[in-house]
Formats: C-alpha cells, sequence, structure tokens
C-alpha cells in the first residue's frame, strides 16, 4: 500500500481533521504544511495529488504514537525510517494502537479475513531472520478496515 492510502485510512479512521493530522506531524518534530497534507490526502487520479515521501510518512506514524500513547521522555524517541513498507507500517500501527500480536489476527476478524498467530509472528521478524514474511497488500487493507471498525468515531466532525 501507498503511504497515501494508509494516511487516508488513518486520517478516515479517527476522524481527523487536517489541521489535527499536521499537528500529530508536529508531535513528532516535523513542520508540514496543511497544503501539502491536502494533496496528500487527493484521489490518485486528481491532478492535485502528490505522493507522500517515505521519510515523512515516517514522522507522521511516530507522531500517532506520541498522540496515541502519550510522548515519554525517559523513553528515546522511535527512529525515522527512510524507506516505508507494509511491515514498518503494521509495526507502528501495533504500537500506536497498543495492541500486542495476538491481538492482531482479532482485528483481522472483525473485516472477515483469516489469518493465523504463525503469520503474523512472521510479518514482525526482523527481514534477516529465516522465517520473516512480507505483509501484503490484502492484510494491510483488512488490518486497516478491522482497526476502522474498532475505533471509527460513530458521529461527530472530525477532530
Amino acid at each position: 500500500m501507498t503511504n497515501n492510502d494508509i494516511l487516508r485510512s488513518v486520517r478516515y479512521m479517527l476522524n481527523l481533521s487536517d489541521a489535527k493530522v499536521v499537528a500529530i506531524f508536529a508531535l513528532a518534530g516535523c513542520d508540514v504544511p496543511e497544503t501539502d497534507v491536502q494533496t496528500w490526502l487527493k484521489k490518485d487520479d486528481d491532478a492535485a495529488y502528490r505522493p507522500c515521501p517515505d521519510v515523512l510518512m515516517g514522522y507522521f506514524l511516530n507522531g500517532l504514537i506520541f498522540h496515541r500513547r502519550g510522548k515519554s521522555e525517559d523513553m528515546p524517541a522511535p527512529s525515522i525510517e527512510r524507506k516505508m513498507n507494509n511491515n514498518i507500517f503494521m509495526k507502528k500501527l501495533r504500537i500506536a494502537f497498543d495492541l500486542k500480536t495476538t491481538d492482531i489476527p482479532d482485528v483481522l476478524k472483525k473485516a472477515n479475513f483469516t489469518v493465523s498467530q504463525a503469520e503474523i509472528g512472521a510479518i514482525f521478524r526482523k527481514p534477516d531472520h529465516k522465517n520473516y514474511r512480507e505483509c501484503g497488500d490484502q492484510i494491510m487493507r483488512n488490518f486497516l478496515k478491522g482497526l476502522a471498525m474498532i475505533h471509527r468515531p460513530k458521529t461527530g466532525k472530525p477532530a
């Protein structure tokens, strides 16, 4: 999945306004203009659409962790990845939503998608591990869908 897909999904899931997305970037120490956020949120076929760079997506996901769980002065800031992939998205979202690896199949089940605990464990392994598995788009889409079903506010204006 693209960075823009993840950004749109998280924004929808948490019912965030553009200003709140900018504030989440700021939590990770990254100043992003609201106009940039708006271009990243456009549909892929829109003339104003621009892809969100990997580094900035890393800042957003770290900001999301701080937004959801709070920023601890005792803990070092999470690293900013230069190259994003579904495995990193899944790891960062798991941390942000305070999920254990054993919770992930339940989230996927909400979206009517079944996956074994062993497959989930393989996604969270280091890339050089013999049992490492890349997280496919289908798993990522269903994970985001399941999270949205759990966390999407039912009513109200964007935060």
